[in-house]
């Protein structure tokens, strides 16, 4: 997925929380998956997994381990969450 197909979703996403989100795609495109922001609200980020991320065993620790903790120096997002299916 690209920067314009997220910024058609969510057009009022902070340019920090772009920024991140477009510095970890690569490493999850490296595994077959794909993420974008579905929404900013209150603090919480709500993420939609796309490709080999969907029913994955290991997307909530991809969720915890590496994307929210990509987050930790962005003060703006408070959480990172997974949207349901």
């Amino acid at each position: 997925m690209n920067a314009d197909a997220t910024d058609a979703r969510t057009p009022d996403l902070p340019e920090a929380v772009r920024e991140v989100l477009e510095a970890i795609r690569p490493a999850i495109q490296a595994d077959g998956g794909d993420l974008e922001a579905v929404c900013f609200e209150g603090g919480v980020l709500t993420v939609r997994f796309l490709g080999a991320c969907v029913g994955c065993p290991s997307a909530e620790i991809t969720l915890r381990q590496f994307i929210e903790r990509s987050f930790e120096a962005v003060p703006e997002v408070t959480s990172v969450v997974a949207a349901g299916a």
